[in-house]
């Protein structure tokens, strides 16, 4: 039987992540567009005074919130999407209000940047962008020629270099092995090693031997040397899809958008929804589901 072996715990609270957080830091959100976002950490955020974030995704409910809550500064993002809902409502909003530094990058782009990063690498050579507005949008990416016969123009994709990446697994040890139980992993282990530090929230957190019970060695792909802090957050993806453990509560996230067209109703969701503790939303959640039946 394969082991995993021990490490020390490193389990604590949403907000004791939060605490280690600083004004004007680059935090890098993994999950992608509506799913499997670590939603209680990013409440934990907007309920906080932390301010000028630059944030680094492929940007769902996260990045919408955290516009909403006026933590950004700065946006590095391969797309804003609620999936089912094309377009972040929040995100246009800060977006064609000029609220917000916009760095807007192809996706392949934004991958290769973490990559970079986490091959600890000033930038890598790529193909994504060309002939896009991409570069012109961004005047400040450079060209490299390749040293070879080919000479073939490339892209030079600087180094996208995290202060702090937040991810959510399906389930985790204490000592920070996170598993996917889902049909990706995203790019969660690149935000991870792009960052000077993780932390993670997890819908469980179990016996590090039981990872094993629940899905093969190859959904194992955040260890415990990326990791400096895990969160148990059951729903704490919520109201992105966390699949298999639930999906994405198209009600809840059709109430949000619906909400976000008007200050007032806003106001009224952020209440019931945001900023609040966890329990708490998951009483809301489960209060709004009663009145649906």
């Amino acid at each position: 039987m394969t082991m995993i072996l021990p490490g020390r715990d490193k389990r604590m609270s949403a907000d004791d992540v939060v605490a280690e957080l600083r004004d004007g830091m680059t935090i890098g959100i993994g999950g992608w567009g509506s799913r499997r976002k670590p939603m209680a950490l990013v409440r934990a955020i907007a309920r906080s005074p932390l301010r000028d974030l630059t944030i680094v995704s492929y940007g769902g409910p996260d990045v919408g919130i955290l516009c909403a809550a006026g933590k950004i500064k700065k946006l590095v993002y391969g797309f804003v999407s609620l999936d089912s809902i094309p377009l972040e409502p929040h995100f246009r909003r800060a977006r064609q209000e000029g609220r917000i530094e916009a760095v807007e990058l192809d996706e392949g782009m934004l991958q290769w940047g973490l990559y970079a990063a986490a091959c600890r690498l000033p930038f890598l050579p790529t193909r994504a962008g060309l002939g896009s507005d991409v570069l012109s949008a961004n005047p400040q990416l450079k060209m490299v020629s390749s040293p070879y016969e080919d000479g073939e123009e490339l892209v030079a994709m600087p180094a996208i270099t995290l202060d702090v990446a937040l991810i959510h697994m399906n389930r985790a040890d204490a000592a920070g092995n996170g598993q996917f139980l889902g049909p990706d992993l995203y790019f969660d282990d690149l935000f991870c090693m792009a960052a000077e530090r993780a932390f993670m929230s997890c819908e469980a957190v179990v016996a590090s031997d039981d990872l094993l019970a629940a899905g093969s060695i190859h959904t194992l792909r955040i260890h415990r040397m990326m990791i400096h802090g895990v969160v148990e957050a059951p729903m704490g993806a919520h109201f992105s899809e966390c699949a298999p453990d639930y999906g994405r509560d198209e009600a809840l996230q059709r109430a949000y958008a619906t909400a976000a067209r008007d200050d007032d109703s806003w106001r009224e969701f952020a209440a019931r929804f945001v900023y609040v503790s966890d329990d708490d939303y998951r009483a809301a959640v489960a209060a709004l589901g009663e009145q649906s039946r």
